[in-house]
C-alpha cells in the first residue's frame, strides 16, 4: 500500500511542477546526454589517431613474417609505401584538427578538461 501512495505522491508531484522545474529537468538531461557525447567524441578520435600513427610506424617493419626475415629490395613496393605514408599523415593531421576542435568546443560549452 505505500508504494502505491509513494507512486501517486510522484505522479501528483511531476504534475505539479512549474514551467522553471519542467525546463531546468529538461535542460540538465540534453545538457549531461550532449557532454557525454562529447567526451566519447573526443575519445573516439583520439583513439583514431594513436592508430593510425600506430598503422604509420609499423610500415617501417619491413620483416613480413618473422623478425628474422626481410623484405627484398625486388619486392618492395616504394610508390605503394609513399603513397599509403602521405595519406596515412594527411588523415592523422585532419583527424588530429577535428579533435583539437572538438576539445575546444568542449571547453568552451561545459568547462573543464576532458
Amino acid at each position: 500500500m505505500e508504494e502505491k501512495e509513494v507512486a501517486v505522491g510522484a505522479f501528483l508531484s511531476s504534475l505539479k511542477r512549474n514551467n522553471k522545474q519542467i525546463r531546468d529537468d529538461r535542460a540538465a538531461a540534453i545538457g549531461e546526454d550532449t557532454q557525454l557525447l562529447y567526451k566519447r567524441q573526443i575519445e573516439d578520435l583520439r583513439v583514431t589517431i594513436k592508430r593510425m600513427e600506430r598503422e604509420q610506424e609499423n610500415m617501417l617493419d619491413l620483416s613480413p613474417t618473422n623478425a628474422m626475415s626481410l623484405v627484398l629490395a625486388s619486392d618492395f613496393d616504394s610508390t605503394a609505401y609513399v603513397q599509403k605514408d602521405v595519406e596515412l599523415g594527411v588523415k592523422i593531421r585532419n583527424e588530429t584538427i577535428r579533435l583539437d576542435i572538438a576539445a575546444k568546443r568542449y571547453l568552451y560549452l561545459f568547462g573543464g578538461g576532458v
